[in-house]
């Protein structure tokens, strides 16, 4: 689990000149309050790494919310972008 939240940023150890994890107060501390977060939303891992990812790569963040907006439309939005699109073609 520690490498799995090292890899996708989560929570980030100091390393000693061979290569080994060091564990300080500020990581301690992550790890705490991410056992604490993950039990208060009920949320997963992975669920969390996206939220990284969305905060940190500004392109996915863009598709995703074009896509949530997206799926806001009404029946007649559909409708009118699917016959603007019909004219354009």
């Amino acid at each position: 689990m520690l490498r799995y939240l090292e890899q996708h940023g989560l929570v980030v150890p100091g390393r000693t000149a061979s290569g080994y994890r060091v564990y300080g107060l500020l990581e301690l501390n992550q790890l705490r309050s991410l056992k604490q977060l993950r039990r208060r939303f009920k949320i997963e891992l992975r669920e969390l790494a996206f939220a990284a990812r969305l905060r940190y790569e500004p392109e996915l963040r863009a598709a995703v919310d074009n896509w949530l907006a997206g799926s806001e439309l009404t029946a007649l939005d559909w409708e009118q972008r699917k016959h603007e699109r019909l004219l354009a073609a």
